[in-house]
């Protein structure tokens, strides 16, 4: 159903006319203010796309400034159930739309990204800080993609001991009921017993099917026992706003990195979305190939000028 649509709506944009391009050598002005559009706007932009059908069904998760000057980020749930993510980056004047995700260019395309996860990636982590590569997993709690790949994740880390896993919370609110309150919780545990941290998450992911909003807190408590805290102690540290603040932080960093699901890795400022249809063998190859370009670039770095 997420191809028909993509591909419905994409033979309609592509009728549109395409906008020359600019000699970048010269100066541009600065991108028009960005002109939000409201939920009642994409959903009546909806309904006469693919209204017709209605067996298609969509709901409106987040309207926000994009990563581009001048465009807003449309994210919108499309399909049954949990559904599929569909992004629309809408131009300054409302008029016309793209859809896809847009990517970095350039001869190092992920040098910005990179360098922000390194100043602003503060999540618990795992491996030594000082090697080449560092792998920033932005993940939900609640989210059984997120569960599912955490096998995967693991592996890697363990099979390439010159990557650094750096974890951080990105709480799908609308979609998952409790994933940010157990994410508190988690933040609460780091803070207390940072090797702790890997334990508590693991049996949230264990028990996920089991938990719900009237015994979330219950489950959170027993999990904490379990990992060797007090666990109505991390209950009372999780309710206080010092606890909330780093989480929203990382939900805001997963925001301006452009993450709109869960989980969403950065290897070294590679964004990697759809873990799940990734094979493993080619995520560590990727990985390992970040690892020969960092190892490249600070060998050049460290040779003597002339």
């Amino acid at each position: 159903m997420q191809r028909w649509l993509c591909a419905v709506l994409l033979c309609l944009l592509m009728a549109s006319p395409i906008l020359a391009q600019k000699d970048p050598r010269k100066t541009s002005p600065a991108p028009p203010p960005v002109l939000l559009p409201s939920k009642e706007t994409v959903n009546g932009y909806m309904r006469h796309m693919v209204g017709y059908d209605p067996n298609v069904k969509w709901s409106v998760i987040s309207i926000a400034e994009s990563e581009v000057p001048g465009m807003a980020l449309v994210v919108m749930r499309v399909g049954e159930g949990e559904g599929r993510l569909t992004q629309l980056y809408v131009s300054a004047d409302g008029r016309h739309a793209i859809i896809g995700e847009m990517v970095p260019f350039g001869a190092d395309p992920f040098a910005d990204s990179r360098e922000r996860l390194q100043r602003e990636a503060r999540g618990p982590s795992i491996g030594d800080a000082n090697v080449p590569v560092t792998i920033v997993e932005f993940s939900d709690l609640q989210c059984p993609h997120c569960k599912a790949a955490q096998p995967t994740i693991d592996r890697l880390v363990s099979e390439v001991p010159s990557a650094r896993l750096v974890f951080e919370h990105f709480p799908l609110e609308a979609l998952h009921p409790w994933a940010f309150k157990a994410a508190t919780y988690a933040q609460c545990v780091s803070d207390r017993k940072p090797r702790a941290f890997w334990t508590f998450i693991r049996a949230i992911y264990d028990n996920q099917l089991d938990i719900t909003e009237a015994n979330v807190d219950a489950k959170l408590k027993e999990f904490a026992n379990a990992s060797g805290l007090k666990g109505d102690e991390v209950a009372a540290c999780a309710a206080t706003p010092a606890s909330q603040a780093p989480v929203r932080a990382a939900m805001q960093l997963g925001k301006a990195m452009g993450v709109s699901s869960t989980p969403t890795l950065f290897v070294n400022g590679r964004k990697i979305a759809g873990l799940g249809q990734l094979p493993y063998e080619t995520l560590k190859r990727l990985v390992e190939f970040e690892v020969q370009e960092a190892q490249k670039a600070s060998a050049v770095k460290s040779q003597p000028k002339e």
